[in-house]
C-alpha cells in the first residue's frame, strides 16, 4: 500500500482534533456590481438584474434554512450598499448568529483606485457595517479579489484582524506591512462558483455553464484533500448563482459528506481567525509571514535593455 504523502508542512491544529477547517462564506453581491460595471445603463438591465436580485430574495432564505439544519454558522461577505438596500437579507444572516465581514461599499475594486479613494469607499463601507451589526468588523475580502497594494495598510489601520481575499497557501499565514500585521485566510479560484456557474452577457461571461455534480467534484476533491493534510478548506459562493434549486441542492449533499466523513470543523472566518491567533499568542503553532507590498514598483529590469 502506498504510503500517503504529507502536502502541507505545517499543518496548524484544529479545535478538538479535527482533521480541517472548512468555511462555507457566501459572497452576497446583489445588484451592486451591476451598478459599478454599467452606471448609466444598470437600470435598462433588466433581465441581468432580476438574475442579481434572485440572491437576496430567493436565495438567502433557503441558505439560512440550511445552515440552520446542520446547526452551522458561517460568514457572509456583503458590500455596505447591499446591507443598505436589501437590509431584511443582511439582518435574517445576523439574527441567525452568522457573521458579516466588509466586502466594499458597492463591490468597488480597490486595486483599480487612488489610496484616497479607496480609503474613503473602505471607510464609508466599515461604518455602514459597523453601524448596522453593532458590532466591531474582524474581516475583509477585497471585491472580486482585487487587493491593491494598500489594502493591508488601510486593514490594519481600522483594526481588522483577518483577510479573504488572497490564494497564498493551503492554511493560514500573516500578512504584514512590517509595523503589523493580521491573519490571512486563503482560497483560490477552483473554490469559487463564479468559475463553474457564471454566465452572464451584460459581464461579457459566455462560458460553457457546469452541471453541479461536475463543479461539486471540485469542492468535494478540494475538500477530501484538506481533511487528509489538515488544509484549510474556504469555499466561495454567490447567493444568484448557487442559490439555484439543482445546484443548491448539489450545495446540501455536500454538507452531508462532509458531516458524514466527520472530523470537521465548522466556523466562521472571525472564529479560525481566533483560534489560529490563540495557537500563536501560545507558541503551539507558527504561520509564515508575507509582507506587503512585496516590490516598490515595477521592476527596474523591465526599463533596461536597448
Amino acid at each position: 500500500m502506498t504510503q500517503q504523502r504529507q502536502l502541507i508542512a505545517n499543518p496548524p491544529p484544529w479545535p478538538g482534533g479535527a482533521r480541517c477547517a472548512v468555511a462555507m462564506t457566501f459572497d452576497l453581491d446583489a445588484d451592486s456590481i451591476l451598478h459599478l460595471a454599467h452606471r448609466e445603463e444598470a437600470t435598462n438591465l433588466v433581465t441581468t438584474m432580476s438574475m442579481l436580485q434572485y440572491g437576496p430574495r430567493v436565495a438567502m432564505p433557503r441558505i439560512l434554512k440550511l445552515f440552520a439544519e446542520f446547526n452551522i454558522k458561517q460568514t457572509f461577505f456583503i458590500p455596505s450598499w447591499v446591507i443598505e438596500r436589501y437590509p431584511d437579507a443582511a439582518a435574517a444572516a445576523l439574527a441567525d448568529g452568522h457573521e458579516i465581514g466588509h466586502h466594499g461599499y458597492l463591490h468597488e475594486h480597490p486595486n483599480e483606485l487612488t489610496l484616497e479613494q479607496e480609503r474613503y469607499w473602505f471607510q464609508r463601507a466599515l461604518d455602514v457595517l459597523e453601524d448596522f451589526t453593532g458590532t466591531r468588523t474582524r474581516g475583509f475580502r477585497a471585491p472580486a479579489y482585487r487587493f491593491s497594494r494598500n489594502t493591508l495598510d488601510l486593514l490594519l489601520e481600522a483594526g481588522l484582524s483577518y483577510d479573504a481575499s488572497l490564494f497564498g497557501d493551503d492554511i493560514p499565514y500573516r500578512l504584514s506591512n512590517g509595523s503589523a500585521s493580521l491573519i490571512e485566510l486563503p482560497s483560490h479560484y477552483a473554490m469559487d462558483d463564479w468559475a463553474h456557474y457564471m454566465v452572464g452577457r451584460d459581464f461579457g461571461y459566455m462560458m460553457p455553464i457546469k452541471a453541479p455534480a461536475h463543479a461539486m467534484d471540485v469542492f468535494r476533491s478540494e475538500f477530501d484533500a484538506a481533511w487528509r493534510h489538515g488544509g484549510l478548506w474556504i469555499s466561495v459562493w454567490h447567493p444568484f448563482l448557487s442559490g439555484r434549486l439543482a445546484r443548491f441542492e448539489a450545495i446540501g449533499e455536500l454538507l452531508d459528506y462532509m458531516h458524514g466523513k466527520g472530523d470537521v470543523w465548522f466556523a466562521t472566518l472571525a472564529e479560525i481567525t481566533a483560534h489560529i491567533e490563540a495557537l500563536i499568542a501560545a507558541g503551539d503553532w507558527t504561520p509564515r509571514t508575507d509582507e506587503l507590498p512585496q516590490y516598490p514598483g515595477p521592476l527596474p529590469e523591465l526599463a533596461e535593455g536597448p
